[in-house]
């Protein structure tokens, strides 16, 4: 079993930064993909980004190319996602999702999901 949790998040000003964190705890998560997913309120669930195991490879939602980046530090079992230019439409809670399949990830099928952080950006 894994278990994850996400930090970081908070209230930031349009144009501000933050960042995310994700541990995970349980098993190791050395070979899986992670990734971040959002859910504004009255909207569904939305991919924001997914990496490799290594951080060679990253993909990212158009809406945050560009001013969002997912990196991880396997050492610390921690995932990360810095983000910039922060814009009010960014305001969600934000979800960490890890799979052993990139497909699992992006389809927003994960096998775990964190229990979120709220991200609120004052226009």
């Amino acid at each position: 079993q894994v278990q994850l949790v996400e930090s970081g998040g908070g209230l930031v000003q349009a144009g501000g930064s933050l960042r995310l964190s994700c541990a995970a705890s349980g098993r190791t998560l050395g070979t899986y993909f992670m990734g971040w997913f959002r859910q504004a309120p009255g909207k569904e669930r939305e991919f924001v980004a997914v990496i490799n195991w290594n951080g060679d490879t990253t993909a990212y939602a158009d809406s945050v190319k560009g001013r969002f980046t997912i990196s991880r530090d396997n050492a610390k079992r921690t995932v990360y996602l810095q983000m910039n230019s922060l814009k009010f439409e960014d305001t969600a809670v934000y979800y960490c999702a890890a799979d052993d399949k990139y497909r699992g990830v992006v389809a927003g099928a994960p096998m775990y999901w964190g229990q979120g952080t709220q991200v609120t950006v004052s226009s």
